[in-house]
């Protein structure tokens, strides 16, 4: 089971009530839906995750509550139309935690780690799309340069994509990390490879386009007074959260429930220290 990350205060700021209608916009293995089902007597909680097999490890783990959970496998830019065939009316909340879950880390064949090897893959959804593999055998060496500069925020990334068209193919994730490493070696506790797996994981997934629908879409999803709770993990993306809540804020249509981003708590951070680089930001819809 996921442990899900910062449960109490994504819960406090969703102020779940009974009756509503919630969307975790992304269930993973169904810890947040978990939570929010539990305090669900006629409501209902939409669980969405792109990851086919995260949505039935979520239906394993919520098996207890499947009466006020409906599934939907699908991206972001989906979630509009998931959330008219689900529901009949709009929602009292969202939540969005960005991280990737343990199970898609720790499982090799996903390829999203370097901790043992695998094929390049790094797909949320394993049945569509171009793969990790497609992305650093096939892509020109100043593209490649591009986005991991951009997405990674990899400073070497022209030496780490230098490194990469110079050692091709490359066929698995261990074969990657070492590509890397040599490019750049390790200068402080965080391994090199890091920020190019990340970048590569978010291209391959677009996850920067789908983030941008999400923080369109959901406020516009929301009744009056229903709010919208977002977790994440890499400074790229809370800047992105941070950026479209002023926004809402400065034009009346929102007020913003977090000054400053919330951050899990040392004990949190003690127990799951996958938690400790979250920020939460929540916003109420006028």
């Amino acid at each position: 089971m996921h442990i899900p990350v910062m449960p109490a205060e994504a819960l406090s700021l969703l102020a779940v009530r009974s009756e509503g209608i919630y969307l975790d916009a992304t269930a993973g293995l169904g810890g947040h839906t978990a939570l929010i089902a539990q305090q669900l007597s006629s409501g209902m909680v939409i669980a969405n995750d792109c990851d086919p097999a995260s949505i039935e490890m979520a239906r394993q783990n919520t098996e207890e509550w499947k009466d006020r959970i409906r599934f939907h496998h699908g991206p972001f830019s989906q979630l509009a139309e998931a959330v008219a065939e689900l529901a009949n009316r709009k929602l009292d909340g969202i939540l969005a935690d960005l991280g990737v879950s343990r199970y898609q880390l720790t499982d090799p064949h996903r390829g999203f780690s370097f901790m043992s090897d695998g094929p390049l893959d790094m797909r949320m959804d394993q049945t569509t799309g171009m793969t990790a593999a497609d992305l650093v055998n096939y892509t020109d060496e100043k593209t490649l340069a591009d986005l991991i500069f951009q997405l990674g925020e990899e400073r070497r990334a022209r030496k780490v994509a230098r490194a990469i068209v110079r050692a091709r193919p490359i066929r698995s994730t261990l074969h990657l990390a070492d590509v890397v490493l040599r490019a750049v070696p390790r200068t402080g506790r965080l391994h090199p490879a890091t920020k190019t797996f990340m970048a590569l994981r978010m291209k391959v997934n677009d996850e920067a386009s789908e983030l941008d629908h999400l923080l369109q879409i959901g406020p516009a999803l929301l009744q009056s007074g229903g709010r919208m709770v977002v977790i994440s993990f890499m400074s790229i993306d809370d800047r992105k959260v941070k950026e479209r809540f002023r926004e809402l804020g400065r034009d009346g249509r929102a007020a913003i429930l977090t000054k400053h981003p919330l951050r899990p708590s040392e004990e949190e951070t003690g127990r799951n220290p996958a938690s400790r680089s979250a920020k939460l930001r929540a916003l109420e819809l006028n």
